[in-house]
């Protein structure tokens, strides 16, 4: 047998410490929306940011998209949603599942919830994110009660049991919202995406039978929306730019501090949930990488 020299060995050990130091700082996130291009909207630009960082992220839709639209419907709307969504999904950089649940029709019930439990087990989540249950379309609403629903169980082996449970317990986050009861939004985690926003723009636009067909129509601005290619991304980019709250000028503040926060344009809000870990500052800063960069 040939002798192995002490440098390929030392080689070797200082190659696997490496790799176990870059596993131990690796974050993985999973984004959860009701519908194809909820995640997109809420937390798209954060996505493309962490991705650009080399983080595993996975959007997840509960429901397929098949009643969302004014002509279209059932199984074929279904699958050209899913079309839309893996589109949507590379531009992002991300993964993107869509579960094969009824649009409109969802409900918090055990077979969607350990739908939800399986999926944040199987991508290993560090952070999750879904919309607070409090919100004015009941698959929005209820997909937030099924991922409550979901934090503690995540880590108790005898529920779905043929996928193993986490060793450790996420922080769960909720998407932005402007609805003010129960009780408002809270900008807990603000992230600076003015760098990604044409980037997140150009991804939503895949969802071409949301953004420029179903959602002008029920929001009764189809008129608007216009014919070209350049002329549809210009008005989708004015539709998209958000308003910044002056609670959020104080996140972004505390995040990034004042002389960059005054140069923002473009922000992606988070509220920490009151369940899964609860994250100190520190933990915020080492999950969300990019803050204050």
């Amino acid at each position: 047998m040939k002798k192995i020299s002490l440098t390929f060995l030392f080689l070797l050990f200082i190659s696997s410490v490496s790799f176990c130091q870059s596993n131990a700082e690796a974050i993985r996130i999973i984004m959860i929306g009701a519908h194809p291009d909820d995640c997109d909207n809420g937390g798209g630009g954060t996505a493309i940011l962490f991705a650009s960082m080399g983080y595993a992220v996975k959007f997840v839709a509960v429901t397929n998209g098949d009643a969302g639209h004014q002509i279209e419907g059932g199984g074929a709307l279904a699958k050209r949603r899913l079309a839309e969504a893996t589109e949507a999904g590379k531009r992002f950089g991300v993964t993107y599942d869509v579960l094969n649940n009824h649009d409109g029709e969802l409900t918090p019930n055990l077979n969607v919830r350990l739908q939800i439990i399986r999926k944040i087990r199987e991508w290993n989540a560090d952070i999750v994110i879904a919309p607070r249950p409090n919100d004015y379309h009941p698959d929005h609403r209820y997909t937030g009660v099924l991922v409550q629903d979901a934090a503690y169980m995540v880590a108790v082996p005898n529920i779905a049991p043929e996928t193993p449970p986490l060793r450790k317990n996420p922080v769960f986050l909720y998407f932005q919202d402007y609805f003010q009861r129960p009780n408002p939004f809270r900008p807990d985690v603000s992230v600076d995406i003015t760098s990604v926003f044409d980037k997140k723009v150009n991804a939503m636009a895949a969802h071409e039978s949301q953004y420029f067909e179903w959602l002008p129509w029920i929001g009764g601005y189809l008129n608007e929306v216009p014919d070209s290619k350049s002329e549809r991304m210009a008005w989708l980019t004015k539709r998209q730019t958000r308003r910044i709250t002056p609670e959020m000028i104080q996140s972004i503040e505390k995040w990034y501090g004042k002389e960059r926060a005054a140069k923002v344009k473009n922000v992606e809000a988070f509220e920490i949930c009151e369940y899964g870990t609860q994250p100190t500052t520190e933990d915020i800063k080492r999950l969300f990488p990019m803050l204050g960069k």
